[in-house]
């Protein structure tokens, strides 16, 4: 395995959007094609194919040589979203000297610190007229120029910033994309403003043709091995990428074995805010997929669903905390697990994650058929966790699983580290658990 797939592919996904567009790609290149909610499935035993919802969530699927209802699912799921800095609609706001910032919205709980001082770029979706009005066409767009960045005040003026300032995201992380004389600046506003003009120009249309954009900023610096003998390696959106290609690899392994099982790659959207959208693990979109797999093999749908469900299994991967040599005492101290220590299986005992005994010993032999280590993660005792997809999915379906990540320092930083031999051991996993 080479860590510089997962590097490129993390440079590609700058987005939500751009993540499930890179994702369709490679399931498109492998044989996989594209179904439609709203017309009828033709699916037969080894058929692969995959949907996507809002273009910001995707889930593909292997069928199993037998029906759902006698060996279930296999599913793996993770989420394309991360901590960023989303742009308003009429965003530019003109300062002294024709300083142009932009007035932002905060996506998910970022450490906003980190965005400070960096080149920043921007990516998303915008969307411009279609055959009718309920039909709009959408663009993906990705920058990959610096065009912003938020400037940090400087020491002189707050000399207990060391100390811990708080901010304001309306006040102190508004990026700044340039300066304008008065009469270019109404020139460009003519146009639709700056941010219309750099993604319109991009595309190769007219700014006036942008009926709406969603766009946010992200850092630009690439994704790149570290340490002493490059164990490392750092990125924006490890949490949750890292572990969306990992499903993605293990996928595309095991994609020619025939086995009895149906698997599931499900990348969900909105993990950051709560899932409760319609790509996020809150909604039926999933239930639904099985259901209609499940129908193709039985008149009687949902006999044939509730039964597959019965004999599935998931896998919930979203990346866990890793110890930091520097806070020891936010651990607990018997199960803290450590970069390189290999995949992280999460437990909470207020069912903040899907994890109980029986999910955690299948996850185990999974790994030690895999050859491979795992470890845990727990709360320390008085500090309350965050919770993730498993817990959520299964309040609307009823899985067995278990909750998993690889252990990440910094999460939800501008820059994430993890651990290269974690992702590879993760795969293997992966691979293992989607072989039968």
């Amino acid at each position: 395995m080479d860590i510089n797939r997962l590097l490129n592919w993390l440079d590609s996904s700058t987005c939500n959007f751009l993540a499930v567009e890179t994702l369709r790609k490679e399931l498109e290149a492998a044989g996989f094609t594209r179904l439609l909610p709203g017309e009828e499935w033709k699916i037969s035993k080894g058929g692969r194919h995959y949907i996507t919802k809002n273009d910001s969530a995707i889930f593909a699927f292997i069928v199993g040589e037998k029906s759902p209802a006698e060996s279930g699912f296999r599913i793996i799921s993770a989420h394309s979203d991360s901590p960023c800095f989303k742009i308003k609609p009429n965003a530019e706001i003109y300062g002294d000297g024709g300083v142009v910032s932009l007035n932002v919205e905060k996506y998910g709980g970022g450490i906003m610190y980190t965005w400070f001082d960096r080149p920043l770029s921007i990516s998303g979706r915008v969307m411009t007229a279609g055959e009718d009005a309920l039909h709009p066409v959408c663009h993906l767009v990705d920058l990959k120029v610096p065009v912003a960045f938020i400037p940090h005040l400087a020491i002189h003026f707050n000399r207990g910033v060391n100390e811990g300032t708080p901010l304001s995201v309306q006040k102190d992380m508004k990026p700044v994309v340039g300066f304008y004389s008065k009469e270019d600046y109404e020139a460009i506003k003519n146009r639709g403003g700056v941010v219309k003009s750099l993604v319109a120009d991009h595309l190769g249309i007219s700014p006036a043709e942008i009926l709406e954009y969603e766009l946010c900023l992200y850092p630009l610096e690439p994704a790149a091995t570290a340490g002493a003998s490059n164990e490392y390696f750092q990125s924006a959106r490890i949490d949750d990428l890292s572990m969306a290609y990992a499903g993605l690899e293990a996928m595309l392994a095991t994609a020619d074995l025939r086995t009895d099982s149906t698997r599931i790659l499900a990348v969900f959207d909105n993990e950051e805010t709560g899932s409760g959208t319609k790509q996020g693990a809150a909604s039926p979109v999933l239930a639904e997929m099985m259901q209609r797999i499940s129908g193709a093999f039985s008149n009687n749908g949902n006999e044939e669903y509730f039964r597959s469900v019965a004999h599935s299994f998931m896998i919930s991967a979203d990346d866990a905390h890793a110890w930091h040599p520097n806070y020891n005492e936010k651990y607990d101290p018997t199960n803290h697990p450590v970069i390189g220590g290999g995949p992280v299986i999460k437990i909470n005992a207020n069912c903040k994650y899907m994890t109980d005994a029986e999910g955690a010993a299948v996850f185990r032999q999974l790994c030690n058929e895999a050859g491979v280590k795992c470890q845990y993660f727990v709360n320390h005792s008085d500090v309350a966790g965050g919770s993730t997809l498993g817990n959520i999915l299964t309040s609307q379906i009823p899985l067995s699983g278990v909750d998993m990540g690889c252990a990440i320092w910094a999460m939800h930083s501008a820059r994430e580290t993890a651990g290269v031999a974690d992702h590879f051991s993760t795969v293997k996993v992966f691979k293992r658990f989607f072989e039968d």
